[in-house]
């Protein structure tokens, strides 16, 4: 009897006890960003870290374990924990796929500390890089790409 009553004191809740919390449906369109350089300053201002000129950074910082970020349209950053799935928040193939692209994303927004944090659910559309401001080198500068293996 005692035993039962042990594990029924330990498995009540208990008043005030930390709860999970709910995220807010959402639907927000934006860029996906390395998050680093956007915050850091390091690159310089916001249009250098952002579309074309910040393609291949991006790519960089992500597959190095950067978090990526959704710049929206409404200038708010949104730390992207999780894409359709993928385990981590950066590295991933759909973080690495959708780099510097303009998404529609519907998933959960949560708000902690004065940060904004989503876990999208899914890519409802893909706009692909919209921001071409490398007209240089185009999406992708051709230094920036693999040379085929033999």
């Amino acid at each position: 009897m005692r035993m039962r009553l042990l594990m029924a004191a330990i498995l009540l809740p208990l008043p005030g006890a930390v709860q999970a919390a709910e995220g807010e449906r959402v639907q927000i369109r934006g860029e996906i960003i390395d998050t680093w350089c956007y915050y850091s300053g390091v690159m310089g201002g916001p249009d250098a870290v952002t579309g074309t000129a910040h393609h291949t950074c991006a790519l960089w910082c992500s597959a190095g374990g950067i978090p990526v970020g959704l710049l929206g349209e409404d200038g708010q950053v949104y730390m992207v924990l999780r894409i359709e799935g993928d385990d981590g928040s950066a590295g991933g193939d759909m973080q690495l796929r959708l780099a510097s692209h303009e998404i529609t994303a519907d998933g959960l927004l949560y708000h902690r500390d004065g940060l904004n944090y989503l876990v999208v659910e899914k890519v409802v559309t893909d706009h692909g890089i919209t921001k071409l401001n490398h007209e240089d080198y185009g999406p992708v500068p051709p230094f920036a790409i693999p040379e085929p293996k033999e």
